[in-house]
């Protein structure tokens, strides 16, 4: 089955559940506010859960069975949820916390993060894509990559931190042109607000990230998760524990790149070289 299908089957599913959530707190009698604060989270995750956009986790599925007297129907529900759909959902589950995010540190060791890569640049990434797209789903996937960029010009836009391994800028994806244009590109957003852009320099003879590359971000009610992502498949990391792993790979790896400044000096560099 086609991926793009199992993300929508999923969706739907999450939505029900979400859909369950709402109609028993309303009998309830509690408010999206009323029943976070019982559940000690934020309203925001009540009101995600609700509208589909979050999964409702276990343990949060059975405190809200006890709380709203549902007779073991959320816990129910989410054992139950189709499993072939579930890691698709994640991966959608991941582009609207994102949305949604106050801060990001991005790590990536192959390919340019999603949210700095430049039409032709995304182009080129979906063209190589095994086994090949179709060229209309192409087209509409570099659509949809580029609309997430919003998130780093809005009005009051994201903190966010990128490390990205220097064999990334020596690749020339897309060509000479494309590898050109996204040179420039990313020179022009190492100086947009709140954004810092560092280079893992090649021939370290140490290296946190070996692991592969990997995402946490801050949600407006503080929630700190992380997301990797695989060939097959993607995480969302929500385990206070695993989060803070990645933290600590994150720090360490902010002190092994190049700083903000050198950076930019190593991009004039390679732009000059054009």
């Amino acid at each position: 089955m086609h991926p793009r299908k199992r993300q929508r089957k999923n969706a739907s599913a999450m939505k029900l559940v979400g859909a369950l959530v709402a109609r028993f707190r309303e009998d309830a009698g509690f408010t999206q506010r009323e029943l976070a604060e019982r559940i000690c989270a934020g309203e925001e995750t009540v009101a995600s859960v609700e509208q589909g956009r979050r999964p409702l986790k276990p343990d949060l599925a059975r405190l809200l069975d006890r709380l709203l007297d549902t007779k073991h129907a959320l816990e129910t529900a989410v054992d139950n949820m189709p499993e072939i759909d579930l890691i698709p959902a994640w991966a959608e589950q991941y582009m609207d916390l994102e949305r949604d995010a106050i801060a990001l540190s991005w790590f990536e060791n192959q390919v340019l993060p999603g949210l700095l890569q430049t039409e032709g640049y995304a182009r080129a990434v979906f063209r190589t894509d095994v086994p090949a797209l179709r060229a209309e789903e192409i087209e509409q996937r570099v659509a949809a990559r580029l609309a997430r960029q919003d998130i780093l010009r809005r009005a009051e836009p994201a903190t966010a931190s990128f490390i990205v391994s220097e064999a990334v800028l020596v690749d020339r994806l897309g060509g000479d042109g494309v590898h050109a244009g996204t040179l420039r590109h990313l020179r022009s957003c190492a100086d947009l607000p709140g954004i810092a852009l560092q280079v893992m320099p090649l021939g370290r003879q140490t290296h946190a990230g070996l692991s592969g590359p990997f995402i946490v971000l801050e949600s407006p009610d503080h929630q700190h998760l992380g997301y990797a992502e695989t060939q097959r498949g993607s995480q969302l990391i929500s385990h206070p524990d695993e989060v803070s792993i990645l933290e600590r790979k994150y720090a360490m790896l902010r002190t092994q790149a190049l700083n903000s400044e050198e950076t930019k000096g190593l991009l004039d560099r390679l732009l000059g070289e054009q």
